[in-house]
């Protein structure tokens, strides 16, 4: 859908998907703590969140006290949580399980440039994809269109832009192929963004982003849907989580900023959210047993959160193998029982019911997790 679309009534149907990539193989099992399992508590003397303190959520796992925000979104039925989840990639490298996630295979290009491309849609807008980012991750290698960036503040012309844009504006008028189509396009969403640049935000619904670079990329985010240029797929990071050693002191303050990033963009957007997808995945998980220095070694499995429009939450999806000796992968890892393009997959056929799933996941057979069901 072009930005010229979005900015029509065409543009309420316009749905939006935000990936949040949690680099460093964030620990699952201490985010969304298996309480009903006794191998979980004898592997982890040390460090394993104890039953009282976590907040319950269906009677078998717990949320980490320190993501207690999301519990709203939990009971609203807005938030499904999946674990076991992971890739079927083994070698528990960061670069690797992290390169065969963005790409969802042995391909050029990611995942979610594929997406892009293949969703079924007839045009694209200038702002279709953005990564709030330093550099384009490799999940959107291959968009049709993709921005990288850090706040609004880098999208303008600059010092005189006003009379460049009217240049620029009576050149493409005169030009009736895609060529003008797409700088028109382009300079309707430059519109946009300066009124939407120049206006003091202020988030809806009492909510409140903390002063750090997660949660202003993600109000950065909730600006952009809410001005309707036309975004269509979104990618953060929030990094950290590799947490070998004194794992509290690792992934408390990740899990902070995770709780407080997606708490007040839930809170924010209100209704919007019913058009608004929010993703969150990890390359994989820890070994269940902690190690000596109080952390946790590579591992397999971990969770996923999805939260968003149509997603029937309220519930931890999972194929839970158990954690005793006879079950545990390689040196003793949670296994991978949901692989994660079977998540994936029905969120992007909810936002665009035409997309060529076969294209977007090659070379792989989908079996779509209920999700929305």
């Amino acid at each position: 859908m072009s930005t010229q679309a979005s900015l029509t009534g065409d543009g309420d149907r316009l749905k939006t998907l935000v990936v949040v990539f949690l680099r460093g193989g964030a620990d699952g099992l201490n985010m969304v703590a298996p309480l009903l399992d006794d191998g979980y508590y004898r592997a982890r003397p040390r460090i394993a969140i104890k039953a009282p303190d976590a907040v319950k959520l269906d009677g078998r796992f717990g949320l980490n006290p320190l993501l207690k925000d999301l519990e709203r979104p939990f009971t609203d039925g807005a938030l499904a949580i999946l674990h076991a989840v992971g890739s079927e990639d083994s070698t528990r490298s960061h670069f690797e399980a992290q390169d065969l996630m963005e790409r969802a295979g042995d391909m050029a290009g990611g995942w979610l440039g594929r997406y892009l491309r293949f969703r079924g849609a007839t045009t694209t807008g200038a702002l279709s994809a953005i990564a709030v980012s330093r550099a384009l991750p490799e999940s959107l290698r291959g968009a049709p269109s993709a921005t990288v960036m850090r706040s609004l503040e880098d999208f303008t012309l600059g010092k005189g832009g006003g009379a460049l844009q009217m240049s620029l504006e009576k050149l493409y008028a005169q030009q009736p192929d895609a060529l003008g189509a797409a700088g028109r396009d382009t300079l309707e969403a430059l519109r946009r963004i300066e009124k939407v640049r120049t206006t003091t935000y202020v988030p809806a619904h009492g909510a409140s982003y903390e002063r750090e670079e997660f949660s202003q990329g993600l109000q950065q985010v909730a600006r952009l849907i809410k001005a309707r240029v036309g975004l269509e797929a979104v990618s953060l990071d929030l990094g950290g989580w590799d947490s070998h050693i004194t794992q509290s002191a690792i992934m408390d303050p990740q899990m902070r900023r995770l709780n407080a990033g997606l708490s007040a963009f839930y809170r924010d957007l209100g209704k919007t959210m019913e058009h608004v997808t929010v993703v969150v995945l990890t390359e994989f998980g820890r070994r269940l047993g902690e190690n000596s220095a109080f952390g946790t070694d590579h591992g397999r499995g971990s969770v996923m959160f999805v939260m968003g429009g149509g997603v029937k939450g309220g519930r931890v999806l999972t194929q839970w193998p158990g954690l005793t000796d006879d079950v545990l992968e390689g040196p003793g890892d949670l296994p991978v029982t949901i692989n994660y393009r079977d998540v994936l997959a029905p969120v992007l056929q909810r936002h665009h019911p035409k997309v060529d799933l076969a294209k977007v996941f090659p070379s792989y057979t989908i079996v779509p997790q209920p999700i929305y069901t």
